[in-house]
């Protein structure tokens, strides 16, 4: 895939960057607002994929990428589970438990464990969206040949 036009290029170079902020945004704030770990993970995906989808499958090693999302995305779940098993460690009588200190209402660090959770589900979430579009360009590249 070559890519689209010049113009097409600059623009989501401009919005890809505020798209992946608003991103961030929807999971940091996620105890507080509608959204959370999934949809803030579906946003910062669909900032990349955008970024693919301008430049081409030929601007990027998508192998490479694949692999690494792939990592990340059993990483991340891997950081949930541990921050759960914690909690049964730590004597707590439910799986995902809230062992940290709570804060003051309405704060940023105000749920306990709950932002680590959004945070470590929205990484899962982008890199498993991105590693099934990423497999799909290459399924689709192989099939060309």
């Amino acid at each position: 895939m070559k890519g689209m036009s010049i113009i097409v290029k600059k623009i989501a170079q401009l919005i890809s960057g505020f798209i992946f902020l608003y991103g961030i945004y929807i999971i940091i704030h996620g105890h507080l607002t509608p959204g959370g770990g999934f949809a803030g993970g579906a946003i910062i995906a669909g900032a990349y994929i955008l970024n693919i989808l301008a430049f081409g499958s030929d601007a990027v090693n998508l192998r490479n990428k694949e692999k690494g999302s792939s990592l990340s995305e059993s990483l991340a779940i891997f950081i949930v589970l541990m921050l759960a098993i914690f909690a049964l460690f730590i004597g707590s009588r439910v799986f995902l438990s809230n062992y940290l200190p709570k804060g003051q209402l309405g704060e940023i660090i105000s749920a306990g464990v709950i932002p680590l959770y959004n945070i470590f589900i929205g990484i899962e979430v982008a890199a498993a969206i991105i590693t099934i579009f990423l497999a799909l360009i290459i399924f689709k590249e192989e099939t060309k040949r």
